[in-house]
């Protein structure tokens, strides 16, 4: 399919034309804001590169991050799986997970695609609960390869204890950055000042000797290793040293529907998370297939495509009480370092149909 489609430009604020003028959605987004560290606003990088022509019922825009964990439905969409269930999809590609909770919390986006961080879902949950509704997870590991840390390729470091006193870049967001302090601790890094960077910049900034190394996500361990800037110091960081296990399936991100869209139009949310499983098992079963629209919606592109290691997936109808637990765990991480101000409960976020 030809990628034509022209971004748009849409600021994640109030006086945006699309968001809600009720006055207490504002206040519930300015909460939203300010537990997210002031780093929710921003402006839309522009929509997804396929043309999703329009169809009857009701708009369903989708927000993502360009990471490769959200390949289901970035294939969904290429293949025109949620075009022959007769749904408008309209994909909105943001510079951070916080837009995309951001874009949900103000009405602007009906849900995420997977590769959405889930702790930075939790908090709008927290500043405005019922929010949305989890059907789809991408558990990964070291194994099921998303999450890792990355050296530029000369470097001396051979563990992550090494980095002990270096300067260490994240990707945005509360997630990523809670999650790189605490796991280079774990390490034996000690107490390291992580600096935000937008995760297409990361592989620049080792190769320019900016940061000595970054917390990141495929693909951009793949982009660096291809181009030969960069080599993996270690990968599925969060299963070892947040939940104990290197094989432990970590629910870091998370594909929605808000629980509005799912309550108001639920035909409609019944076909999406159906045209969404096609793509998940186009993922699982045809890989080959499906990497290729990875084009468009992350940084990689062309046979480079065909490199990039494939996160797992889970519907929430799937989980089993050990899958609960892991994510728990994770969620529970959050509630001690005191990024969320309550006690966050998974299972009540599944959406199981």
């Amino acid at each position: 399919m030809e990628n034509s489609r022209q971004g748009k430009e849409l600021q994640s604020d109030d006086t945006d034309a699309g968001a809600p003028a009720n006055p207490s959605r504002r206040r519930l987004f300015g909460s939203a804001a300010g537990l997210a560290a002031g780093t929710l606003t921003g402006t839309l990088l522009g929509g997804a590169p396929a043309i999703v022509r329009a169809q009857s019922g009701p708009k369903i825009r989708i927000g993502f991050w360009p990471v490769a964990a959200g390949l289901p439905f970035f294939a969904a969409v290429e293949k025109g799986y949620f075009k022959e269930a007769g749904l408008d999809v309209e994909p909105l590609k943001f510079a951070s997970a916080q837009q995309v909770m951001e874009a949900i919390l103000s009405g602007r986006a009906e849900g995420s695609s997977n590769g959405t961080a889930a702790a930075v879902l939790a908090i709008g949950e927290i500043a405005q609960p019922g929010l949305f509704k989890i059907f789809c997870t991408n558990p990964t590991n070291a194994k099921f390869v998303l999450d890792e840390f990355l050296v530029a390729k000369d470097s001396p470091f051979k563990t992550m204890a090494d980095l002990k006193g270096k300067r260490v870049a994240s990707g945005p967001g509360i997630q990523n950055v809670t999650l790189a302090k605490v796991m280079l601790e774990r390490a034996g890094a000690g107490a390291i000042a992580v600096t935000e960077l937008p995760i297409g910049q990361h592989v620049a900034a080792l190769a320019a000797g900016q940061v000595d190394a970054v917390y990141t996500l495929e693909p951009t361990g793949t982009v660096g290793r291809l181009n030969g800037t960069t080599r993996a110091l270690e990968v599925g960081v969060v299963a070892k040293y947040i939940l104990g296990d290197p094989m432990a399936p970590w629910h870091g991100g998370a594909a929605s529907l808000s629980t509005e869209f799912l309550t108001k139009h639920p035909a409609e949310a019944k076909k999406f998370i159906a045209a969404y499983a096609k793509g998940v098992d186009l993922v699982r079963n045809k890989p080959a297939e499906a990497r290729p629209f990875l084009k468009g919606y992350t940084a990689i592109e062309g046979p480079l495509t065909g490199e990039v290691p494939m996160s797992s997936y889970m519907f929430a109808s799937d989980f089993k009480a050990g899958d609960i637990a892991y994510f728990q765990k994770f969620y529970d991480l959050f509630f001690e370092k005191g990024v969320f101000e309550k006690r966050v409960m998974v299972e009540p976020l599944l959406y199981k149909g």
